[in-house]
């Protein structure tokens, strides 16, 4: 774990942090020319450790392989490990931020990050990737610096939130209202709503058929304990040990505003500003990110392939299916 810092940090919303911290992990080594450099954006409740939590990514063979590229994730801000975020102590108050930390966007992630990538001397990289909310940042980065990604992979992604996800947000985020804890200046308040509220968000990663097929019972002459219960139970109770609702609360406020047309025009004109060669993967049973929505990209970003991902995981499929995955990425990438 590295920490880069930054004094001054104007936000879209018009807001200011007096001072960020930005913790970033990286893998391999940097070539002399620095022509070797992948970036990584993670998604929304995962960290800069891209090998603990995308599976048979970061090792020799694969895409990530550290052997041969030097890979760079970066945890964006509002995360609660170890960039500025409603845990981080407020340097104009001297305590936590919590509920009073302001509203942050995609765009200031990616904005946060390109400081980070200056400080680092990366002017360009081989391969910008990013699954879900990362793909929200790799489109925005591409269209904000057109220049700076030779590469683009956008996975099981949007251009802009639907009503469809920001209804499963808003879901969460009454969870964790409801929450007593949470309108407190206790550091723990609203783990309990936070747990329900990734009980509700799972629903939206899986989907009907995966649930199905891992999760029902063979005993049917069960009137309780279900495995389907014990597994929402076990998960919630996971994100609440290691995360924070306030947190949760301004990310989940992050993704519903991710609308790549703001200020440009149109989705099809910013898609077309991407001068990256771009790869775009959906995946067949994606409920919350359907394939349907890749069809934009595809059809207005100039220099594109597309693949679909055959899987019965839903959006989870870009965390299950890394053999598929690591295929796709390699073609991609071995191309000129």
């Amino acid at each position: 774990m590295k920490v880069y810092s930054h004094e001054i940090f104007k936000l879209e919303c018009g807001g200011v942090l007096h001072g960020i911290e930005i913790e970033y992990t990286t893998y391999g080594t940097l070539s002399p020319t620095k022509d070797n450099v992948i970036w990584v954006c993670h998604a929304l409740t995962a960290d800069s450790n891209v090998a603990d939590w995308w599976p048979h990514t970061v090792e020799e063979g694969r895409f990530l392989d550290p052997t041969k590229w030097f890979v760079v994730c970066a945890n964006f801000l509002g995360s609660p490990y170890g960039t500025t975020s409603p845990v981080s102590i407020n340097p104009t108050t001297g305590v936590r931020y919590g509920k009073e930390f302001p509203m942050i966007t995609v765009r200031d992630m990616v904005a946060a990050h390109r400081k980070l990538a200056e400080s680092l001397g990366i002017e360009s990289v081989e391969l910008l990737i990013g699954s879900s909310i990362g793909g929200f940042q790799v489109m925005e980065w591409a269209i904000a610096a057109p220049d700076f990604a030779k590469r683009v992979a956008l996975i099981a992604t949007c251009t802009r939130s639907s009503a469809w996800a920001i209804a499963f947000n808003e879901s969460q985020r009454m969870a964790i209202s409801a929450d007593a804890s949470f309108h407190t200046d206790s550091p723990d308040g609203g783990k309990d709503g936070m747990a329900v509220a990734r009980s509700i968000a799972l629903l939206s990663y899986r989907g009907a058929e995966a649930y199905n097929a891992t999760q029902t019972d063979p005993d049917g002459e069960k009137l309780s304990g279900y495995r389907a219960t014990t597994y929402q139970q076990h998960q919630g109770e996971k994100l609440r040990k290691r995360f924070d609702a306030h947190c949760y609360w301004r990310l989940t406020e992050a993704v519903d505003s991710h609308n790549i047309a703001r200020g440009r025009g149109s989705v099809e004109e910013a898609l077309r500003s991407i001068r990256s060669k771009a790869l775009v993967v959906a995946i067949t049973s994606d409920i919350l990110f359907p394939p349907s929505d890749h069809d934009v990209m595809v059809e207005n970003i100039p220099s594109v392939e597309y693949r679909l991902i055959d899987s019965p995981f839903g959006h989870d499929g870009f965390l299950v299916e890394y053999e598929q995955l690591d295929a796709i990425i390699k073609e991609f990438m071995s191309k000129e």
